[in-house]
């Protein structure tokens, strides 16, 4: 008994000896020492900071440490760590594993590419090490780790001898991120991505429309514009007045009528602007899209079809969507003097939250964008049909239309070139017998649906009443209540 104790003993001794042999083989790793011998301390005296950043602000990072190094000494030079399963764990435990373990090598850094405009992208680092100095001028070693988790996250760790000068570096990064944000003054699309229905954020080309491509009815563009761009052009003396720049637009009417047109529209008035825009499932993002325009403002916050989270609570048993709690809170939480517009577009006004639709501080101007009259819809033609030669008579056309939206108006001129086509004749010639015959595909009663879905009214035809069309102000076809569009459709 005496002698298997004495055993296990000696054999404990043997095993301690050799992991301390080892651990101390293992903390004079070429990976490790590229950290120690920069700062001048050993691995177990060394102090982390780090933050965790969204997987779109990847880019806005990497400029952020570019721009820091750049004001360091130069020849800083990335290096990587070499080895399986490294996304999945932070940079700190993984050279906790090499002292322990022998897991991971020293190796080259791991590039990937990041948007940052609609067809641009940059290089960014997905997992490496940088030396450099922190602002003290005491050594620092900075890593970047692209993490595969729950929620995909770009992590920032310094390494430094005390907490102060990595925090200093921390900071002064993030405060450079924020100065050289890719996303500034750009056109945002919230979707999300297939690993775990993390959001994503996309780049969009910013619209530039004409005035003269926004047909309204007299004023109502006019109105838009004193309250979305007029405040923007007097923000700096709106504020030494005290009064707040934090303004909210609600756009109603029929779908195809013209609210998302008249979106572009804005966006393009608005140049400096970032615009941070969410439409159907992406509105579960909401609380990320309304910080992002937060921190870069001059910023527009764009919710497309608001009634599918701010539907009336009294119409439902239970009380309606947290979303729309998000959508309220977020529109009460941005400052006065934040220079953040809320445009919010719907197709069911009625159904909307009085919370919403009426509370000062939340919507303060509301606008009606209504099926165009005939005035209009002689307007429309003429746009839609402005590379064309029109010789057919626009006011019949007009006439004959009544009760349809500008997504009707520009399926027609469509139309009336595909039936141009069809009969051999020149394309840029549109006739009064191509609009007829084009008029009567539209109107027949097995299209009642796809009238509906262009916002038309769904009764009638082109020979309907005294030569008019469907009656005006009718509802949209069966069925029909106007969905989630996007930006695609210039016209709703």
């Amino acid at each position: 008994m005496e002698s298997a104790r004495t055993l296990a003993t000696g054999l404990q001794r043997l095993l301690r000896t050799a992991g301390e042999r080892l651990t101390e083989d293992n903390a004079a790793s070429p990976l490790v020492a590229r950290i120690t011998d920069h700062i001048g301390v050993p691995f177990h005296d060394l102090v982390t900071v780090g933050h965790d950043y969204k997987s779109w602000e990847h880019a806005g990072l990497q400029r952020g440490i570019d721009a820091y190094l750049a004001d360091r000494p130069p020849g800083a030079e990335w290096f990587g760590i070499a080895g399986a399963e490294r996304h999945f764990d932070n940079i700190s435990s993984m050279i906790n594993a090499v002292i322990t373990m022998g897991t991971y090598l020293l190796g080259r850094p791991d590039y990937g590419t990041a948007a940052v405009g609609p067809a641009e992208s940059m290089e960014v680092v997905e997992l490496g090490l940088v030396p450099t100095l922190a602002p003290d001028g005491s050594p620092v070693v900075i890593g970047v780790l692209t993490r595969e988790s729950y929620e995909a996250l770009c992590v920032l760790t310094v390494f430094a001898r005390d907490r102060a000068a990595a925090a200093a570096v921390r900071d002064e990064v993030d405060r450079l991120r924020r100065e050289h944000d890719v996303m500034r003054g750009q056109v945002l699309g919230f979707t999300s991505s297939e690993h775990r229905e993390n959001a994503l954020v996309t780049f969009l080309p910013r619209p530039h429309l004409a005035a003269s491509d926004v047909v309204l009815p007299d004023g109502r563009l006019e109105a838009i514009e004193a309250h979305v761009v007029g405040i923007a052009e007097h923000a700096e003396r709106l504020l030494a007045a005290g009064q707040h720049l934090k303004r909210g637009l609600l756009l109603h009417g029929p779908p195809g009528t013209g609210k998302t047109h008249t979106v572009r529209y804005l966006m393009g008035r608005l140049l400096g602007y970032t615009v941070v825009q969410l439409t159907g499932p992406a509105l579960r993002f909401l609380d990320d899209a309304v910080a992002l325009a937060r921190s870069l403002q001059p910023s527009i916050v764009i919710v497309e079809d608001v009634d599918l989270v701010a539907e009336d609570r009294d119409l439902f048993e239970g009380g309606s969507s947290p979303l729309l709690f998000s959508l309220l809170d977020a529109m009460d939480g941005v400052a006065g003097d934040a220079d953040v517009v809320f445009v919010l577009t719907t197709n069911r006004v009625g159904s909307l939250e009085s919370a919403l639709a009426e509370r000062p501080g939340r919507v303060d101007l509301a606008v009606e964008i209504p099926r165009p009259d005939i005035r209009g819809r002689v307007e429309l033609l003429r746009l839609y049909g402005r590379e064309l030669r029109l010789t057919a008579d626009l006011e019949d056309i007009a006439a004959r239309t009544e009760g349809v939206t500008a997504s009707f108006i520009k399926e027609l001129v469509r139309r009336a070139v595909l039936v141009a086509l069809r009969e051999g004749g020149a394309a840029e010639v549109l006739t009064d017998a191509h609009f007829g015959a084009a008029l009567t595909e539209m109107f027949d009663p097995a299209q009642s649906l796809t009238r509906g879905l262009l916002g038309a009214a769904s009764d009638g035809g082109p020979d309907a009443g005294s030569g008019g069309g469907p009656v005006a102000g009718s509802d949209a076809g069966p069925g029909v209540q106007g969905g989630s569009e996007g930006f695609a459709d210039e016209d709703d």
